[in-house]
């Protein structure tokens, strides 16, 4: 069930920095983000999602521990599930 749940916060914090305009949807800005702005949002959802993470394995037992080869392949994912919103954002055109 928790890795369902990692998962599906990976899917949800992968998208949030390119579907709306606020900072983690909840704080408000007056000019719209820029890409770096985006990448640097997708980037603390990364972390915030590794805790997530890691707090459910702290809560199944004994935290096994991780080498780098781990971080790429997790950082790979979580690009690989932020490419809807990215395209959404950046390449898809509505036509009108």
């Amino acid at each position: 069930m928790s890795v369902w749940l990692v998962l599906l916060a990976a899917l949800v914090g992968a998208n949030l920095p390119f579907l709306n305009d606020r900072w983690f949807a909840v704080i408000p800005r007056k000019l719209p983000k820029t890409l770096g702005m985006r990448v640097g949002e997708l980037v603390v959802c990364y972390l915030l999602v590794g805790a997530l993470g890691l707090a459910l394995e702290q809560s199944a037992g004994q935290i096994y521990p991780q080498g780098w080869e781990f971080y790429a392949t997790t950082a790979a994912l979580f690009l690989t599930l932020a490419f809807p919103g990215f395209v959404y954002r950046y390449l898809y055109h509505r036509r009108g």
